[in-house]
C-alpha cells in the first residue's frame, strides 16, 4: 500500500484530493477542469442513478434526452437565464478542420467552416427543451409534462476540483409544465421531499430543507428550493436544487395552452437537479483518515470475502468461500470474493478499508474448524469472530445498523456545529473557530446579504423552511428581522 493519506484534521482539501484519487474513484483528465470516473467511482454514481431514477418514476416522472447544443438565440431567449450563465459558456463557431499549410502533420480551424449561428454547450437545458415543449403542448390534456433527462452538462469553470466543481459534469434535470401555479409549487415542493429523503436514507446525509434568497436563486426562477448539508470541515454543501420558474420561460418560447374553459394561458413550469457533486457530499460528510466510509445502500459491494490463505492445500476453504458468496447473494447482499493469490490478505484489508466497503469478512483453515468467520464494520473499524451459521441475518441486519449508524453521527455532528447568534462579532468569530451553520438575523435586504459575504465569504444558504418565526434584529444593521436564516461558508 502506498502511504498514508492526509490527516483529514490537518489538511482537509489535501485529504479529500488524495482520497478521491486513492480510492479509485476518479482522476483528472487530459482536458483541462475535466475528470475521468473510474469504475469504482462510478459503480457509486450508478448506485445513486438507480436510485434517484426509480423515485422519479415513482412520482410519474418520464425520462427523454435533449440536444448537448443549444443554439445561441434560443439560449438568449430568457434573459435572466442567459445573463446568469454567460460567463460559464463553452460556444462551438465552426463544424470543421482542415490541415494548416504552414505545420506539416497540423490542423486548424476550416475558416470557411463558420456556423451560421453560434452553439451553446448546455451549461443548462431549460432553453432547449422549452423551445421543444412548445410543440408537445396545446392543451390542458397535454399537462401535466414531467420530464426528466440524464446528461453531461458544461459550465466553463476557472478553479475545479474532483466532482465539487468541474467544467463538465453528470446530472439529471426535471423539467415540468403545469396548468395552475399552485400545481407548479407542489411539484417543486414535492421535488425537494425527493432529494431530502433520498439524501437522508441513502446517502445517510442530514439536510436542511429551504428557500434561497433572491441573491442566490436559479437564474430564470421565481423561487429556489434548495437541501443543504454540512460537511466535517464546517463548510455547507449544495446538495440539489428545486426551482418554481413560473411563466417565465413559457412566456420566453410562447408555450401556451387552452384550458378547460377555452381560454389561452401560458404554462407554469419547473426545474430541478442534482449531479455528481453528491459524490463529493458522499465522501466529505462520512469518510476518515483510512479512507471511505459507505453508506451500505451506496455502496457497489456491501460485503468483502477475504480467504486466509496458507500453503497448498485451500481447496476446501475457497470452496466454502464461494458457497458463503452465493448464500449472501441470494439473501440481497452485494458481495466481493476476493480470492486473488497476487496480494497478501494484509493489503487486501487495508485496500478495502480504503475503498470503504461497510463489512469485511475473513475466513482461514482455523476458522473454518470452528464454523466461525472474522467480521470487521468499516464505520467503526471494530471487529468480531462469528458463527458462519445464520450469517445471512447478522449481516443484513448489521448493514440496516451501519446505515442508521453513518446518518446518527453525521446528524450529531451537524447538531454540534450548528449554533443561534445574535452580533456580527460572534458571527464572524464562529466562522474562523468553529466553523458550521449559524443561525442569525438578517434584514431581508441583498445590500446586506453582499456586505456580509464581501466581508467573511459566508452566504445565506438558505431560509429554512421549518424555521420557526422569531422576531428579532439584524446581527449587522440592528433592522427588524421576522426569522432566523442559515448562514456557512460554503462549497
Amino acid at each position: 500500500m502506498s502511504k498514508a493519506l492526509p490527516k483529514r484534521s490537518e489538511d482537509y482539501s489535501g485529504w479529500y484530493n488524495e482520497l478521491v484519487k486513492r480510492a479509485d474513484l476518479a482522476e483528472n483528465s487530459a482536458v483541462r477542469g475535466c475528470m475521468v470516473i473510474k469504475p469504482y467511482g462510478f459503480a457509486i454514481w450508478e448506485k445513486m442513478q438507480q436510485t434517484l431514477d426509480r423515485m422519479f418514476k415513482e412520482t410519474g416522472h418520464s425520462n427523454a434526452y435533449f440536444p448537448l447544443f443549444v443554439p445561441k438565440s434560443l439560449f438568449e431567449a430568457e434573459e435572466q437565464n442567459a445573463e446568469g450563465f454567460a460567463k460559464e459558456c463553452a460556444v462551438v463557431t465552426h463544424y470543421r478542420l482542415k490541415n494548416d499549410p504552414d505545420k506539416k502533420g497540423k490542423l486548424m480551424v476550416d475558416p470557411e467552416a463558420r456556423l451560421e449561428e453560434e452553439l451553446i454547450v448546455r451549461p443548462t437545458s431549460e432553453a432547449i427543451i422549452w423551445s421543444t415543449y412548445k410543440g408537445w403542448i396545446q392543451s390542458y390534456r397535454d399537462l401535466p409534462l414531467l420530464i426528466n433527462q440524464w446528461a453531461n452538462v458544461v459550465r466553463w469553470e476557472m478553479r475545479t476540483r474532483l466532482f465539487l466543481r468541474t467544467a463538465e459534469f453528470l446530472w439529471q434535470e426535471g423539467h415540468t409544465a403545469h396548468s395552475t401555479k399552485a400545481e407548479a409549487i407542489e411539484e417543486t415542493e414535492k421535488m425537494l421531499g425527493v432529494y431530502a429523503e433520498f439524501a437522508e436514507n441513502f446517502l445517510a446525509l442530514p439536510v436542511v430543507k429551504g428557500v434561497k434568497t433572491p441573491n442566490e436563486r436559479f437564474a430564470g426562477a421565481l423561487d429556489t428550493y434548495c437541501i443543504e448539508a454540512l460537511m466535517q470541515d464546517g463548510k455547507a454543501l449544495q446538495a440539489g436544487t428545486s426551482h418554481f420558474l413560473g411563466q417565465n420561460f413559457a412566456k420566453a418560447f410562447d408555450v401556451k395552452f387552452t384550458d378547460k374553459t377555452g381560454t389561452l394561458d401560458y404554462v407554469w413550469g419547473t426545474s430541478w437537479g442534482v449531479s455528481t457533486r453528491l459524490m463529493g457530499a458522499l465522501i466529505m460528510a462520512h469518510s476518515d483518515d483510512n479512507g471511505l466510509v459507505l453508506p451500505p445502500k451506496l455502496a457497489p459491494h456491501q460485503v468483502v470475502i477475504v480467504p486466509i490463505v496458507f500453503g497448498d492445500d485451500n481447496a476446501v476453504l475457497l470452496e466454502t468461500c464461494k458457497q458463503l458468496k452465493a448464500r449472501l447473494l441470494k439473501a440481497g447482499i452485494s458481495v466481493l470474493l476476493d480470492d486473488r493469490d497476487t496480494q497478501k490478505p494484509g493489503w487486501k484489508f487495508a485496500e478495502y478499508e480504503l475503498k470503504g466497503v461497510p463489512v469485511r469478512l475473513a475466513i482461514g483453515n482455523r476458522d473454518l474448524q470452528n464454523n466461525s468467520i472474522e467480521l470487521a464494520r468499516r464505520d467503526t473499524l471494530t471487529k468480531e469472530t462469528v458463527s458462519l451459521d445464520g450469517i445471512e441475518d447478522r449481516i443484513l441486519n448489521l448493514l440496516d445498523e451501519i446505515q442508521e449508524s453513518i446518518y446518527k453521527k453525521a446528524l450529531a455532528f451537524r447538531e454540534k456545529q450548528t449554533q443561534k447568534v445574535d452580533d456580527y462579532e460572534t458571527f464572524k468569530k464562529q466562522l474562523d473557530e468553529n466553523p458550521g451553520f449559524i443561525l442569525a438575523h438578517w434584514d431581508g435586504t441583498p445590500e446586506t446579504e453582499e456586505r456580509i459575504k464581501t466581508e467573511t465569504k459566508a452566504t445565506i444558504r438558505c431560509i429554512p423552511l421549518d424555521q420557526e418565526k422569531e422576531e428579532g434584529v439584524c446581527m449587522v444593521t440592528g433592522k427588524p428581522s421576522s426569522g432566523r436564516v442559515l448562514f456557512a461558508r460554503a462549497y
